[in-house]
């Protein structure tokens, strides 16, 4: 690259549109250094948690600015990146994901305590790769997006190396993740080679009909699809979630599913219309498989995990709605105000299942559950929560959520997926309230977890209460935050 090409670069990346679109990946870049340099600098180590947290809030304030300014900039970078009022409100989500993934960390690495700094700033790599990935114009800056969050995720999972199960959550996640973006690699390619570019408007302008062009969004789509674990890319899931460390499978049920669902709404367009059939059915197959995986389970993070593919079928009705010709801002709306319940409900739930382990007992069982409404009443009251939204109960944020979902279904005149959607979403409600009954209603076991002091991380309880908080404002005053999507 020549001199002046550098410089048209640099114009480019600095001027007033694109330096407003990409302030919150610059903010995020460099608090990784200035994390770092705290970690290097033995004056500077006190110094942390403040620039990690500095970080986040200062990436936050500039998604804000670009909310409040009309929604952001739109196109910047020759088209390459898009942000606009939804890319910021996907944001804010990223990063309220990474700060609770961090907040339930702190005190939770007892035998990995030394290596503590290198898992803030992997985790501090993830939300600019999210915002990458949802403001993504080409499916090149996609993928950057998509392995910059992907990548600290790998060394996450395994991040506990003194435990078989943490390393071979890792091996796992990395091995067909590694396949996963094959997969979008590959699709990229045959796109690029039935369309000639790889620009996403001009993707979505052409013809979907072509041979090649149709195995390039097939592949595309399956990539996202292990990502997000729909069927039958979903196999991974318990697995690793349950391995990983649960602050890190925080991340990774949240964040890593919204980024990709995001990025999934914008490019419903590259898919031909009677694909949608074909989407219809793996959604309600990846509801089906969820629910009733998760049935059987008594491991409470391998339960949770059959969860999160349940949810994640039902955001992929959505996609299914756009294909029918639902209403693109209508969709990504619901899908908005979705995964904004789904992130708060889903990191109080693993959240608490992480206060509740300790270097004896590694895994929370339905067993662990026994007694902890009695001795923990405010705890158990906050998981009663978080599985009421989950089950879709009125008053709760996952109530809305699923209604939302539905009324797009409706609209675009999917009657039937409708209905069977809402028939497998009341199967979830058979182990949702099971955790219910353990809690309250059982005697306490041999396996008491109620005795074993979750009390001790006073900064992990304060996330809880913050996320019941979130729940019950998205069920009870939605209003709050459609304001910011309308």
């Amino acid at each position: 690259m020549t001199t002046s090409q550098l410089q048209a670069v640099f114009d480019d990346v600095f001027t007033v549109g694109a330096s407003a679109a990409t302030a919150p990946i610059l903010a995020l870049g460099s608090g990784v250094l200035l994390f770092l340099l705290c970690d290097i600098v033995e004056r500077l180590k006190p110094a942390r948690n403040f620039a990690f947290v500095a970080t986040l809030v200062v990436s936050g304030f500039f998604c804000c600015k670009n909310l409040l300014n009309g929604g952001g900039p739109g196109p910047v970078l020759d088209g390459t990146f898009y942000v606009d009022a939804h890319t910021s409100v996907w944001g804010l989500l990223f990063l309220a994901s990474t700060l609770m993934a961090w907040v339930y960390g702190l005190g939770y690495y007892r035998e990995d305590k030394p290596f503590q700094p290198e898992h803030d700033a992997l985790l501090l790599c993830a939300p600019a790769g999210m915002m990458l990935m949802v403001g993504a114009g080409d499916l090149i800056v996609f993928f950057i997006g998509l392995e910059l969050l992907s990548l600290p995720l790998y060394a996450l999972a395994a991040f506990r190396r003194a435990r078989t199960e943490s390393v071979e959550a890792g091996l796992k996640y990395f091995l067909l993740g590694s396949f996963s973006s094959a997969l979008l690699l590959y699709g990229s390619a045959l796109l690029y080679a039935a369309h000639g570019t790889l620009s996403i408007p001009h993707l979505l302008e052409a013809d979907p009909g072509g041979t090649m062009a149709l195995a390039g969004s097939a592949l595309v789509a399956a990539s996202l699809f292990f990502k997000v674990s729909v069927f039958p890319f979903h196999l991974w899931v318990p697995d690793v979630y349950q391995g990983a460390p649960t602050p890190v499978t925080v991340l990774m049920a949240t964040g890593t599913k919204a980024a990709a669902f995001g990025f999934l709404l914008r490019i419903i367009g590259l898919f031909p219309e009677d694909a949608g059939f074909v989407v219809s059915a793996i959604a309600l197959v990846t509801m089906a498989a969820g629910n009733l995986g998760a049935l059987v389970q008594t491991d409470l993070k391998r339960m949770l995990a059959y969860s999160g593919v349940a949810h994640a079928g039902t955001m992929l009705l959505l996609v299914a709605a756009g294909m029918a010709g639902a209403d693109e801002a209508g969709l990504t709306r619901a899908a908005l105000f979705y995964m904004g319940a789904y992130v708060f409900t889903a990191t109080g739930a693993f959240g608490i299942l992480s206060l509740l382990e300790t270097p004896e007992r590694r895994f929370a069982t339905l067993d662990d559950l026994r007694g902890l409404g009695r001795e923990h009443p405010a705890l158990a009251g906050a998981m009663t929560l978080f599985m009421l939204s989950l089950g879709g109960i009125p008053a709760t944020g996952g109530f809305l959520g699923k209604w939302f979902v539905f009324a797009e279904l409706v609209e675009a005149d999917l009657i039937a997926v409708a209905v069977l959607g809402a028939l497998l979403s009341v199967v979830a409600l058979g182990y949702y309230l099971r955790v219910l009954v353990v809690l309250f209603m059982e005697a306490p076991g041999a396996t008491d977890g109620a005795q074993l002091g979750p009390a001790l991380r006073p900064t992990a309880r304060i996330a809880t209460w913050v996320c019941c908080f979130f729940v019950l404002l998205f069920g009870l005053a939605p209003g709050t935050f459609l304001a910011l999507i309308a």
